[in-house]
């Protein structure tokens, strides 16, 4: 589904990701740990299609096409999904109306207002999520957890094919933790969704199960494994992995 080789990344004339390679399968969970500074952001801003950051070389295909040569908007299309470590507020901007215009976008229909909002009552079901918040502006006053689970909200209308978590679990409760996993694990059951899950921590790897672990430090890959090598790291630490 993804495939990345030799990625080099720069910003601002300094190179962030230094040669990195990871695949990734349909209907996979993969975790990408790792210190702060060590490149998880810049990877998923980068293939996401973020104009501040640069390729410099290496290869990145999604679903056998040229990721690299699409524009954000063509990636979305595609099946590529960004949770935000920090979403944008956007006044003005009704939720409902916004998740319509996304839906129809990405599945080239023009379902009418009644009918989304059927389409929409099921998701927000999963997320437990009241009326009154999708007649909010989008992000405007929302606190950290409610921008997660906006976020989630919009991973279930637009069901893509890869959903990158970057951080998700910055700043959750449980109780939240709980809903955004169940919204990652609702799609991966039902539309055999693949997911990089990118985490400091492994509270989350306790309710999203990942079949992969990656350890990014200083642009790099430097170790491999199992769910196991997520809790190895929870008790040692990074400073192990050199």
């Amino acid at each position: 589904m993804l495939e990345i080789k030799n990625l080099h990344i720069k910003t601002a004339d300094k190179e962030i990701v230094k040669g990195l390679n990871l695949s990734i399968g349909e209907n996979q969970i993969h975790a990408i740990m790792g210190p702060n500074g060590s490149g998880k952001s810049t990877l998923a801003s980068t293939l996401m299609g973020h104009p501040g950051y640069e390729v410099t070389s290496g290869e990145v295909s999604f679903l056998a096409e040229n990721l690299l040569e699409m524009e954000p908007n063509e990636r979305a299309e595609k099946g590529l999904f960004l949770s935000f470590q920090y979403p944008s507020e956007v006044e003005g901007v009704n939720i409902t109306s916004y998740l319509r215009m996304i839906y129809n976008k990405s599945r080239e229909q023009k379902v009418s207002p009644i009918k989304f909002r059927e389409i929409l009552k099921e998701k927000m079901e999963i997320l437990d999520i009241k009326e009154e918040f999708v007649n909010r502006y989008l992000n405007d006053g929302f606190s950290g957890g409610e921008k997660k689970r906006m976020e989630m909200l919009q991973m279930l209308v637009l069901e893509p094919k890869l959903a990158i978590l970057d951080e998700t679990d910055s700043g959750l409760d449980v109780d939240a933790l709980k809903v955004v996993s169940k919204a990652v694990n609702y799609l991966v059951e039902k539309n055999k969704m693949s997911v990089i899950v990118i985490t400091h921590y492994t509270r989350i790897l306790n309710y999203i199960k990942p079949q992969f672990v990656h350890v990014l430090k200083d642009g790099k890959i430097i170790k491999e494994g199992g769910e196991e090598l997520a809790h190895e790291i929870e008790s040692s630490g990074y400073k192990s992995y050199e």
